[in-house]
């Protein structure tokens, strides 16, 4: 199994929280890796949200071949990040770590934030395939107010060789990973969390449904589902397949993965609509097990299991901070002062949404609809 950890807060902290709850659920984590995905970014970002942000590694070959890239795009650096490199034993820094604010081409500044999504996607695409073959260039998201960093070793080792424990790099939600080595090769592309057009996700288990969710979502044409290095990147591009794409709320994305028996459904208001996101979305159903945590573009935060229910997961906090992780230790570490009296343990047909600002949280039971 791998560890999870998210935080959502009103106030910008540091990925360090993460980390160190990280740490304290040790045993359910390998250290082959190191995922982190923070969304509405303060410090030397704060200003500049409205401007996307590219994450990733490069060679220096690489980073000459991204210029000439970004260049002939249109697009212009604004900002550059680069963490302050530690040394750690066992650890060989790559040549380059980056998070580069670019403002947009002039031919989409005026454009919707559809179509801005999707220049974005189709550059960390292009970008992925011009670097992956010799690993000169890593990209992990490109996106507004986003960073993503993933390195191979311990997490709180990461952490320490990417400084973050000394530097001012914080924001208002963040997911981390501490990565257990299981199906796949230790391959940065496989380490959680996963990224798409604002939508995120990272999960603890078993994926045995990939082959035919892959095969679904590679068949609707649209060039953001590839990939797939890891069975668990399909659960973000489900979230993002049945919200960007099909509409549906937030809610709805427990009823794809996890769709209820028919006598359930005749019990919810909704059944007509249930029945028939049932039969055509069939393929996505999941087979666990998995703990699933993510969040969406406006900020909402959500933890989702399987019909299994063998991952364990907890919700739990305070108004203004909240965290969804794999075991309460993590919790205890992040937030040691609430009430435990209102920690929130999901069961199969549950599904914990925070709200943006971690303002509140309420569990949405898929039976009740």
């Amino acid at each position: 199994m791998c560890r999870l950890a998210a935080i959502t807060s009103d106030k910008y902290f540091s990925p360090m929280e993460n980390i160190l709850a990280l740490e304290t659920m040790k045993e359910g984590h390998d250290g082959s890796g190191l995922g982190l995905t923070m969304k509405d970014l303060g410090g030397e970002f704060e200003h500049l949200k409205e401007y996307p942000i590219l994450s990733g590694i490069c060679s220096r070959d690489g980073i000459r071949v991204l210029d000439d890239y970004m260049n002939k795009m249109g697009f212009k650096m604004k900002h550059v990040w680069t963490p302050t490199i530690r040394p750690v034993k066992g650890m060989e820094p790559r040549e380059y770590y980056f998070a580069r604010v670019y403002d947009y081409p002039k031919s989409h500044k005026h454009k919707s934030m559809e179509e801005k999504e999707d220049l974005l996607m189709n550059c960390r695409l292009a970008l992925r395939r011009i670097g992956e073959s010799d690993q000169s260039i890593f990209v992990f998201s490109f996106y507004p107010d986003v960073i993503t960093l993933k390195e191979v070793g311990d997490p709180l080792e990461v952490g320490e060789f990417f400084s973050l424990d000394r530097n001012e790099l914080k924001a208002k939600i963040v997911l981390a990973q501490g990565r257990q080595n299981t199906n796949y090769a230790i391959y940065l592309y496989a380490c959680h969390p996963f990224f798409i057009q604002g939508y995120c996700s990272m999960t603890n288990g078993e994926n045995t449904a990939f082959v035919p969710i892959r095969e679904f979502l590679m068949g609707r044409g649209f060039p953001g589902y590839t990939g797939y290095n890891s069975d668990s990147e399909v659960f973000t591009h489900i979230l993002h397949y049945t919200s960007r794409h099909l509409k549906l709320p937030l809610q709805y994305y427990k009823d794809v993965i996890t769709p209820l028996k028919g006598d359930e459904i005749e019990k919810r208001t909704d059944a007509e609509a249930l029945r028939l996101l049932k039969q055509s979305l069939r393929p996505l159903c999941i087979d666990g097990p998995n703990c699933i945590i993510g969040f969406t573009p406006d900020g909402s935060c959500f933890m989702v299991h399987d019909a299994k229910k063998l991952r364990p997961g907890l919700v739990a906090g305070v108004k203004g901070k909240y965290a969804l992780m794999s075991e309460e230790c993590g919790v205890d570490e992040a937030i040691p002062g609430r009430d435990k009296s209102q920690d929130i343990f999901p069961m199969k047909y549950d599904m914990v949404v925070v709200s943006p600002g971690a303002k509140e949280v309420k569990v949405w039971n898929q039976l009740q609809g």
